[in-house]
């Protein structure tokens, strides 16, 4: 006999337990033909409205999270699409907010992963700077967004569109949006998130003056939603003339913290015009205050005209544009171009630059209207 102890084998008998069938989840299919799939989650009020011009859009990866059902209630997005983490809001402080967040992290991310099914190829967070929800859970939504693309073995970037404040809504909101804007600049210059785009509702204020409350903010959101749609949906289409293809785009997407304008142009009589239209009118159309486009490494510049009027324009007053573009941007910058004959006989040039510094006029500008008490000695970043 063997010193070894002998074991006996021996079946289990499998139990009758009803099991679910593992359902593979639907892909989620935008209403429109883009290059990318951009997946939105919004962030409190301003950045649920965001989300929602998306949604309105035709993008259909699209949710929105608040601490208060109240808010959520007036979002014109699918239930099944909006997250309530808490139970009476943030009250402006972003603290309540944050440590709401922490405590439902898990339940976003499950959200978050429903909300945008098994295909996406980068996620955008949207938020108020200024309020409490979507300042305290601004940087967290980044992770875990983050985490989600990991996941997916997606894109290493996170998109951010934040929406700054007017002077006007008071001090506590500009600190908030100061302190909020910081953070997200501080995680674009590390790389994780590309692009950054500033919605500063002061200059849209400036651009569009005399507009009234209720149209103000889809104005607003669609002024910044619409043009980086527009540069997603050209860049699928072909062209008789120059293409801006997707290769180009995520050139822009994946450059920090950028920045859209549009011109349109009303005269093209000397080779000088267009040019002068899209340098005067960029530096008053730019959708973000405290930006200087001199730091700039890298730009789009789509021109859409009626076939009438691009059989007219002679070449090289196009290219005289182009030139143009490259010289206000930093020396040995790219400008990518795109030109394409449009529905109405109109011209305009709808222009992305990226690769920007950080804003710190306007951020200089948020910290006095904040009253922020900053320590030098601390990188300028504020007390504790």
């Amino acid at each position: 006999m063997s010193d070894e102890a002998q074991i006996p084998d021996f079946d289990l008998v499998t139990p009758d337990i009803p099991l679910p069938e593992q359902v593979d989840k639907a892909e989620v299919k935008d209403q429109l033909e883009t290059a990318f799939k951009f997946a939105v989650i919004g962030s409190g009020q301003g950045g649920s409205r965001i989300a929602e011009s998306f949604y309105t859009m035709g993008y259909r990866r699209v949710c929105a999270i608040n601490s208060t059902e109240q808010d959520l209630a007036a979002i014109k997005l699918p239930q099944s699409s909006k997250l309530c983490i808490g139970a009476g809001g943030a009250g402006k402080n972003p603290a309540v907010a944050a440590a709401l967040f922490e405590d439902k992290k898990e339940d976003v991310l499950d959200f978050m992963r429903r909300s945008f099914g098994p295909v996406f190829d980068r996620i955008f967070v949207c938020v108020g700077a200024g309020g409490g929800t979507g300042a305290g859970t601004a940087v967290g939504l980044v992770r875990t967004a983050l985490d989600l693309q990991t996941a997916m073995k997606g894109h290493k970037h996170v998109g951010v569109i934040v929406a700054l404040p007017k002077n006007s809504e008071g001090k506590k909101v500009n600190e908030n949006a100061y302190q909020t804007l910081s953070a997200l600049v501080k995680l674009a210059e590390e790389g994780t998130v590309s692009p950054l785009i500033i919605l500063d509702n002061e200059r849209i204020s400036q651009i569009f003056p005399g507009l009234a409350i209720d149209p103000f903010w889809a104005t607003a959101n669609n002024s910044v939603v619409s043009l980086l749609n527009l540069f997603n949906t050209v860049s699928t289409k072909n062209s008789s003339y120059t293409t801006f293809d997707p290769n180009d785009y995520s050139t822009l997407l994946n450059s920090g913290i950028i920045v859209f304008g549009a011109t349109p142009v009303k005269k093209w009589d000397a080779v000088t015009d267009i040019s002068q239209a899209v340098r005067d009118n960029l530096k008053r159309n730019i959708l973000s205050g405290g930006i200087d486009m001199a730091t700039g490494t890298v730009a789009a510049a789509v021109v859409i005209g009626g076939k009438g009027i691009l059989s007219s324009v002679p070449a090289d007053y196009l290219d005289h544009a182009y030139e143009q573009l490259n010289r206000l941007l930093k020396p040995g910058s790219t400008v990518h171009r795109g030109v394409y004959a449009g529905s109405k006989e109109t011209l305009v040039v709808y222009t992305v630059i990226g690769g920007l510094s950080a804003p710190t006029a306007k951020l200089e500008e948020l910290r006095k209207l904040g009253d922020v008490v900053t320590n030098p000695a601390n990188g300028g970043r504020s007390e504790p």
